[in-house]
C-alpha cells in the first residue's frame, strides 16, 4: 500500500511537535534540499535543536529529512557525520560514551493511513481492560514487554483464548497512544507460546482500525533487529517511512 500525498507532511508535523521543533521544520528542510539539489543525507541540512536539559539524544529520519535533538555538546559532536551513520545506534553510543550514554537502539518507523482488515478465522473475545493486558505482559520476556510498551498506551485490545472450557487467557494484545492528536503510536505483544500464528497481526489490525476510525494516522515503531515485527508491519500494509536512533543520558 502507499500513503496519501499529504500523509508524509502530517507525520512530519507530528514528529516536529513531539521533538519540540517548529511545525514547519521538516517541510522547510525538504524544500531547501530540493532547491539546492544536494543529497538529503548531507548533514548541513539536518534539523537540530539544542536543549541541555534533555536526558536523551534522538536522531530521526523521516521521508528523506532528518533531525537531531539533544544537548549542545551532542550536536557539536555529530557535525559532519552522515545520516546513514547517525541512524546506527552504535554511532550515538560512541558520541555519548563520555557522558554516560546508554542504549535504546535503532528502530524502523512504519506508517499507514489505511489498511485492509484482517479477518479472524474464528469468533474472538477481545478485552479492552487493563488487567488482561497486564496479565499478558507477565507471560512475556522483559525485552519484549519494553519494546511493545503496552503500559504506556491508552487504548488496548487483548485477544482472549480459552481451552477445554477453562478460564480465558490473554494471548495477544495491541494498543495505541495518541501523538499530538495526529498519530496513533501502535504497540503489539504476543505470548511466546502463541507466536507465529498470526495473532500479532490480528491484534494490530484491531487496534489500527480503531485508531483509523478516530481519524488518526498509524505509526508502528520496532527495533531494526526484530524480524518478526518488521515482517508483520509489512504484511499488514504499513509503509516504511524512516528510522529513529536514541540514547539515554544519566
Amino acid at each position: 500500500m502507499t500513503l496519501e500525498p499529504t500523509s508524509a507532511d502530517i507525520i512530519q508535523l507530528a514528529w516536529a511537535r513531539h521533538l519540540g521543533l517548529d511545525d514547519s521544520s521538516f517541510r522547510s528542510a525538504a524544500a531547501e534540499i530540493a532547491r539546492t539539489g544536494i543529497g538529503p543525507s548531507d548533514s548541513s541540512f539536518r534539523i537540530t535543536k539544542a536543549d541541555d536539559s534533555l536526558r536523551s539524544v534522538t536522531f530521526v529520519r523521516l521521508f528523506g529529512t532528518s533531525a537531531l535533538v539533544g544537548p549542545q555538546w551532542a550536536l557539536d559532536a555529530a557535525v559532519g557525520i552522515p545520516d546513514e551513520e547517525l541512524a546506527q545506534h552504535v554511532t550515538l553510543l560512541t558520541l555519548t560514551r563520555g557522558h554516560g550514554g546508554h542504549g535504546l537502539g535503532s528502530a524502523a518507523l512504519f506508517f499507514a493511513d489505511e489498511l485492509p482488515f484482517v479477518q479472524p478465522s474464528e469468533e474472538l473475545t477481545v478485552s479492552q481492560g487493563s488487567l488482561e493486558a497486564d496479565e499478558l505482559e507477565a507471560l512475556c520476556p522483559p525485552d519484549d514487554v519494553h519494546e511493545a510498551g503496552l503500559s504506556g498506551l491508552e487504548h488496548r485490545f487483548t485477544i482472549m483464548h480459552s481451552q477445554d472450557n477453562g478460564p480465558a487467557l490473554p494471548v495477544a494484545c495491541s494498543g495505541y497512544a495518541e501523538w499530538e492528536g495526529i498519530l496513533a503510536h501502535l504497540g503489539v505483544l504476543v505470548a511466546p507460546e502463541w507466536r507465529r500464528l498470526g495473532l500479532g497481526g490480528l491484534a494490530a489490525s484491531i487496534a489500527a482500525h480503531e485508531a483509523l476510525a478516530s481519524g488518526l494516522t498509524l505509526q508502528w515503531r520496532t527495533d531494526v533487529s526484530n524480524k518478526g515485527a518488521l515482517a508483520t508491519a509489512r504484511s499488514l500494509g504499513f509503509v516504511t517511512g524512516g528510522i529513529e536512533a536514541r540514547v539515554l543520558l544519566p
